[in-house]
């Protein structure tokens, strides 16, 4: 999901996996474009927090931590 990444990419600031409402902005968009794509309503939930942890892994390698 190419797009997908760039819509997290574009809307994370670089506090964001501490800051609740940008991390709230970015569920929505990830949710929005899931459903942009027709995937199942019943297994957004585990897609979202699982598309935000791979994230935050990604901004910590980013990061040096």
């Amino acid at each position: 999901m190419r797009i997908l990444t760039q819509r997290v990419r574009e809307n994370a600031s670089i506090d964001w996996t501490i800051k609740e409402n940008v991390k709230a902005k970015l569920k929505v968009i990830i949710k929005r474009t899931l459903r942009q794509f027709g995937y199942p309503p019943d297994m957004q939930l585990l897609a979202t927090e699982t598309v935000l942890k791979q994230a935050e892994m990604i901004a910590n390698e980013l990061a040096g931590g």
